[in-house]
């Protein structure tokens, strides 16, 4: 009798499921690219407090993250500009004051890159607003 090298069954590999599980919750979709109008209410909210505050209160544009991202932001980088205004008038008896209008054209660079698609961040407003839980 000769003797086979017989070379015993290897274990086999568990299945790999055919679809990871995802663990049930609300659904939460993020688009990929925002749209001309996520683009256009972001951008204008920054030079307009105002329509930050509308795109806020509204549902359905609350509900899109890249314009509640920048409403959010918009708000919160607009209250801290006006409070540098006033504090620096008060301290140079209302001298700065007549430099206002042009401190808000600072306003001008976080709407300019928020129209061009991007999440921008402001140094302290940024990591305030995210750790608040706000955006």
């Amino acid at each position: 009798m000769s003797e086979e090298n017989v070379v015993p069954d290897a274990p086999e590999a568990p299945e790999a499921p055919d679809s990871p599980e995802v663990p049930e919750g609300p659904e939460i979709s993020f688009d990929s690219e925002p749209t001309s109008d996520d683009k256009l209410w972001s951008a204008l909210g920054y030079p307009i407090p105002i329509i930050a505050l509308i795109a806020l209160l509204m549902e359905d544009k609350k509900a899109r993250p890249f314009i509640k991202y920048h409403a959010v932001q918009a708000l919160a980088f607009n209250i801290v500009l006006w409070i540098i205004i006033f504090v620096v008038s008060v301290i140079t008896l209302g001298v700065a004051s007549i430099c206002a209008p042009a401190i808000w054209l600072v306003t001008l660079w976080p709407a300019y890159d928020a129209y061009r698609s991007n999440y921008t961040q402001i140094p302290v407003i940024s990591n305030f607003i995210k750790k608040q839980g706000w955006v």
